[in-house]
């Protein structure tokens, strides 16, 4: 059974976010991981200084599923099955050894997964005291401590695989430091836990971005059920134009910003799932799509509703029940629509300072056999050229459905989707050819529409894509040059 159940699934990350949900338990608001390189000996090692086990605590904890999963657990409670100490090690290790100080007194017990399999008798053999080369492991809680447990992972099997090499194992570290600096980011931020491995703190992952200016926040929204309360809070995050290059990697979060769009699920402040739209969806469930790669939600639900969100021993998936399944739906499509539209305008505003709609160059057209775009001849400044145009006016007209008709789309949705960003428009990096092209609409503006220099900077605040120089626009001379009209 026990070989069975090493195929559970876990990660080497999520396999440690389970034994620190235990130190958290056990209110610990230190815990410290070792990883220490030894090619098939290598071993790793979680100490907390939570409140320790006495022997017949220790006893228990390592009994398999000791604890009812349908019995009532008190509110602050992260665990629920009773297995994830041993389920979580064993999917990783083929000993591990458990060491807990409380009262001043010391106990130790371990499993030995080989030591089971020579047993003829079959008996489930615990044993006690650490293996005899293992005891300069548990020195630090041996020492150091006058309360506070050890984990203590031996023969890792699972991790040190044929081809695993020392620099496999630092990246491995690293994997480690991502998953647990998001999953308990709110325990980190808040300062009633501090995680470090082999000696460096995990600093907390926020996927929200919530201390951006630029990032919207939806009011938390509490849904009753007869399971107790579920709290929403819809988030979209900035476009990358309004990050700070140093800090639009580490937004991304562990897997990247498309994989990590969707719904944050949270019991007791415990990330159970990290991106997921939850097989919400109308029709057929939403995929993770470019277009909504900045939209979050983030869900705390209580630990009486795990039969009803269907969470699984490895605390690693959730799906909502049909009660709250379409006020989530609906909460979703509204951020997914907020971010859709971040994301294609790369954060700029779509109205002025007055609540009015910024004259847009371009609209879109929805037809019985899809979607299309064309060029507005309603924009301020090709409505001007198309009247001046006269006798070349239907020359400049098919010019423009020339170029509607042959938008490279293909070519766009490649480049955004394999470049993981929309293409550069609205002059950007280009601030010489801004100003051309503003000097010539407003000296046409002014000495051939004879529209007064006030209201052409104001016409033109609200004129896509110039609304996004404000400052160029002021510097405009009250009499433009001849040549600006031309």
């Amino acid at each position: 059974m026990l070989e069975a159940l090493r195929g559970l699934g876990y990660s080497t990350a999520t396999a440690l976010a389970d034994i620190i949900d235990n130190s958290i338990a056990a209110n610990a608001s230190k815990v410290d991981i070792l990883f220490k390189w030894n090619g098939k000996q290598s071993v790793i090692s979680v100490l907390d200084n939570g409140s320790g086990m006495n022997d017949c605590e220790l006893d228990l904890a390592m009994r398999l599923g000791e604890r009812n999963p349908v019995v009532e657990r008190q509110s602050h409670d992260l665990g629920r099955f009773g297995l994830g100490l041993k389920t979580a090690s064993f999917s990783q290790c083929r000993r591990l050894t458990v060491a807990s100080r409380k009262a001043g007194n010391l106990n130790c017990l371990r499993w030995d997964l080989d030591v089971l399999a020579a047993c003829e008798d079959d008996g489930w053999h615990l044993l006690e005291g650490p293996d005899e080369n293992s005891t300069q492991f548990l020195a630090p809680l041996y020492a150091a401590q006058e309360a506070g447990t050890i984990v203590l992972w031996e023969m890792p099997d699972r991790i040190i695989t044929p081809g695993f090499c020392e620099q496999d194992f630092l990246d491995l570290i690293d994997r480690v430091e991502r998953h647990l600096a998001m999953v308990f980011h709110r325990f980190i931020s808040g300062s009633r836990l501090q995680i470090s491995i082999n000696g460096k703190r995990v600093e907390p992952w926020d996927p929200f971005l919530t201390r951006h200016p630029a990032t919207w926040s939806s009011p938390t929204e509490r849904i009753l059920t007869e399971y107790g309360s579920v709290e929403v809070s819809c988030h979209v995050l900035p476009h990358k134009d309004r990050i700070e290059a140093r800090d639009h990697d580490s937004a991304a979060g562990p897997d990247g910003w498309t994989a990590q769009q969707g719904f944050y699920v949270y019991r007791n402040e415990r990330l159970l799932v990290s991106g997921s739209w939850l097989g919400l969806g109308r029709g057929r469930s939403w995929t993770k799509e470019e277009a909504h790669r900045l939209a979050r939600i983030r869900l705390d639900i209580p630990n009486t509703a795990d039969a009803e969100w269907k969470i699984d021993v490895r605390k690693s998936s959730a799906r909502p029940p049909v009660s709250i399944r379409e006020r989530l739906t609906r909460l979703a499509e509204d951020t997914r629509e907020r971010a859709r539209r971040v994301f294609a305008h790369r954060g700029q505003t779509l109205r002025t300072g007055n609540n009015e709609p910024l004259a847009q160059a371009w609209r879109t057209e929805h037809f019985k056999g899809g979607i299309r775009y064309r060029i507005d001849p309603e924009h301020p400044v090709i409505k001007s050229v198309l009247e001046d145009a006269r006798a070349i006016e239907p020359q400049i007209r098919a010019m423009l459905s020339i170029i509607e008709e042959t938008i490279p789309v293909q070519r766009i949705w490649l480049d955004t989707t394999e470049a993981r960003e929309t293409p550069r428009t609205g002059f950007a990096g280009d601030p010489s050819a801004v100003e051309t092209v503003l000097s010539v609409v407003y000296g046409s503006m002014v000495l051939r529409k004879g529209i007064l220099p006030a209201q052409a900077k104001a016409l033109l605040l609200n004129m896509n894509p110039f609304n996004n120089y404000p400052d160029l626009i002021s510097k405009l001379p009250d009499k433009p040059d001849a040549h600006d009209k031309e």
